[in-house]
């Protein structure tokens, strides 16, 4: 059953729109990585490109700079050569404010590359094949089970399958692994939609306790709290998505409105700005600038106003 999972998911192509919505990945964000060339240009993605999306994901939820990631994959590709893809081939990991490469248990350096340069022609060959020290085998499967589970969720989604079969699918990985954020996420937002708050916010706030870190927990869940009128609630939670990544447009943007909606004008100013520069030709930009045209000649016309009463 599970090799049958493995090999249906391997073969799936992933349309651009949906890979976005699946990792919750933003356009711009996106076009950046292509731009630096860490993934590339394309409208249809196999599943070996959405691992090396999702690995950049979780190297940006820890706070890597890009230019770090550019640097750390750049020098792994020059070493593996043959055109592999560190991101696929390899398991990359931050550790505090640096990147590793896993093998045999063993921590290395990945930025500089000079661990990598110092392997023989048969250790390269080993690094590729890749074989991390693994948790027990009964452990193991259930991790690999509940991964499978998951995959099969988005798989699903992907395709537009009945909800209560997605439901089934994360719901199992759950149950193998309950460390398993991402179909935390995905519940959650499947419940969002389905205007089941409770249900949602549970999930969200145990993706979040099993990743403090994950800015997309903290994001969906601030659109909970704001569709819900709980605007403070909201802003903690969007406000903490930025401070995880700082690049998060869409949390700028959602940051700009509720501002806006409380009379605070120079701050949604603020985040109107840096979300037009994170994300400057999606449709979303047109309604960002007019916003931000709007306040602004607000702010002209009251300081004219403020003028001629003195």
């Amino acid at each position: 059953m599970a090799a049958a999972i493995e090999s249906s998911v391997e073969s799936q192509v992933y349309l651009r729109k949906d890979v976005r919505r699946l990792l919750r990945v933003t356009e711009a964000q996106l076009r950046s990585w292509e731009k630096q060339k860490l993934v590339p240009t394309a409208l249809e993605y196999g599943f070996r490109d959405l691992v090396a999306l999702r690995t950049l994901v979780q190297l940006r939820k820890n706070h890597i700079p890009p230019l770090q990631i550019k640097r750390a994959i750049h020098a792994l590709r020059r070493q593996l050569k043959g055109g592999e893809n560190p991101l696929t081939q390899l398991k990359l990991f931050a550790e505090g404010k640096r990147i590793r490469v896993e093998l045999d248990g063993r921590k290395m350096e990945a930025e500089s590359g000079q661990l990598i340069l110092d392997f023989s022609h048969g250790e390269l060959t080993k690094l590729l094949q890749f074989k991390p020290q693994e948790p027990p085998p009964a452990k193991r499967d259930l991790r690999r089970e509940a991964e499978h589970w998951f995959e099969r969720g988005l798989q699903l989604e992907q395709k537009a399958a009945p909800a209560e079969e997605v439901i089934e699918a994360y719901k199992k990985a759950i149950e193998l692994d309950p460390r398993t954020a991402g179909a935390h996420v995905n519940l959650g937002t499947i419940y969002f939609n389905a205007r089941k708050w409770a249900d949602a916010e549970q999930h969200y706030k145990s993706a979040i306790e099993v990743d403090p870190n994950y800015a997309l927990a903290h994001f969906d869940l601030g659109n909970l709290y704001d569709e819900r009128g709980e605007r403070a609630l909201a802003l903690e939670h969007y406000l903490q998505a930025i401070r995880i990544l700082p690049s998060y447009a869409d949390a700028h943007y959602n940051l700009a409105l509720l501002h806006q909606g409380d009379g605070q004008a120079m701050k949604a100013v603020h985040h109107w700005t840096l979300y037009l520069k994170l994300d400057p030709t999606s449709d979303w930009s047109a309604i960002a600038r007019r916003e931000l045209s709007k306040l602004r000649k607000a702010a002209i016309v009251g300081g004219s106003r403020n003028s001629q009463s003195l």
